[in-house]
């Protein structure tokens, strides 16, 4: 937990009060140590799993609210909203809420009382001393393969239209 701990003012006193309490939660400030990305609970499965099936995995995430929180590298919080805007799959992202410098957010307890209690708890706990945090590239790669993966089966299907059956087609790679 230090390394969640060292985005705080007092990191010293933020374990402290953890090893005093673990069912504490915290309120830390994005945007040194890292940014989070805030997306509805489904979609934010759905992102993970397309991370975690076909993607380099992801560093901590959380529930909070019935939101996925998925803490990310620096400066994606600025950019990724950019580049979503830029790809023709962008608006088929439910809105994001990108935190970064500026902002913060309440993290789940290290160690909740009930497993089974509803509200804030860790998807994947931040139990790495240095965790991968996914940048803005592969985040929009995410949402773009799980915005396609929720559309009907011919958005999913080849980006080239579909050929007519009783069309001629005609070889003209050996024409003289």
């Amino acid at each position: 937990m230090q390394w969640l701990a060292s985005a705080g003012t007092y990191p010293r006193a933020l374990l402290a009060l953890w090893e005093a309490d673990p069912e504490a939660p915290a309120a830390l400030p994005c945007g040194s140590v890292f940014d989070v990305v805030s997306v509805v609970s489904v979609f934010g499965r759905q992102m993970l799993d397309q991370l975690w099936a076909e993607g380099p995995g992801s560093g901590p995430v959380a529930c909070h609210r019935g939101r996925t929180l998925v803490f990310a590298a620096p400066g994606t919080a600025a950019r990724l909203p950019a580049l979503l805007g830029w790809e023709e799959w962008g608006q088929s992202v439910p809105p994001l809420l990108c935190h970064g410098p500026g902002d913060a957010i309440t993290v789940p307890p290290v160690s909740p009382a009930d497993a089974g209690t509803p509200g804030s708890r860790w998807l994947l706990a931040p139990d790495a001393r240095h965790p991968w945090l996914p940048g803005p590239e592969v985040l929009l790669w995410a949402c773009v393969r799980a915005a396609r993966a929720a559309a009907s089966p011919e958005a999913r299907g080849s980006i080239f239209l579909h050929a007519d059956q009783g069309a001629n087609v005609y070889d003209v790679s050996r024409r003289r």
